[in-house]
């Protein structure tokens, strides 16, 4: 049960992370807090008006995740640390075929979820931060049937072009997105290398895309 509330809850980061790009023209002067309530209010609104989530037709929906969501987050530093110190070892090309697996892994995955979402609302809790800060945590709840389920976002400032807060981990029921791959990936590394892993996660790739 735990699990199959956590790949539901999954599906939310998805749809909360593609409206990134919905951001206004002067999305660097958000504070990281408003920031996730206009995420909120935008995923909410994709979750009942987009007939391709609600269909679970998983194609159309691999297509929305990858052109939306993939450039409005920080998926190098997600896979760098979900990889821990084996990403420095690695060579620039492991690097880019890990990310590439890793990317098409949680695509799939969470393409596959969205159909299960229903109704539900988001409270932001209170944020307390300084102007400065470059790093933060933004907690939420997750208001639907039974009790409220706790999803945070770790979010960093970027600057220069499509400057703005980025995603970069997630919290679910206390579950970091992050770590719980760190655990995963590592086991394989120490296993089988860092070849064996981005191996595992091809071959997982294809039996994923065979099952549809």
């Amino acid at each position: 049960m735990r699990r199959h509330l956590l790949i539901r809850l999954l599906a939310v980061f998805v749809l909360a992370a593609s409206s990134l790009l919905a951001v206004p023209a002067h999305a660097e002067d958000q504070t990281a807090d408003a920031f996730i309530k206009q995420l909120s209010s935008e995923m909410l609104h994709s979750i009942k008006t987009d007939p391709a989530s609600q269909a679970g037709h998983v194609p159309a929906i691999i297509a929305l995740v990858d052109a939306r969501l993939m450039p409005s987050v920080n998926f190098k530093r997600m896979t760098a640390s979900a990889v821990g110190p084996n990403w420095r070892q690695m060579t620039s090309e492991q690097q880019n075929r890990l990310q590439e697996e890793f990317k098409v892994l949680l695509v799939r995955t969470y393409a596959g979820a969205l159909s299960q979402m229903g109704d539900v609302s988001i409270a932001v809790q209170p944020l307390r931060a300084a102007p400065d800060d470059k790093e933060l945590l933004v907690r939420t709840k997750v208001k639907g049937r039974g009790e409220p389920i706790q999803l945070d976002y770790r979010l960093e400032k970027t600057t220069g072009e499509g400057a703005g807060w980025r995603i970069y981990n997630l919290n679910i029921m206390g579950v970091w997105l992050v770590e719980t791959y760190r655990s995963q990936f590592a086991q394989e590394i120490n296993a089988k290398g860092v070849d064996g892993l981005i191996a595992a996660l091809a071959e997982r790739n294809k039996s994923n895309a065979k099952k549809g």
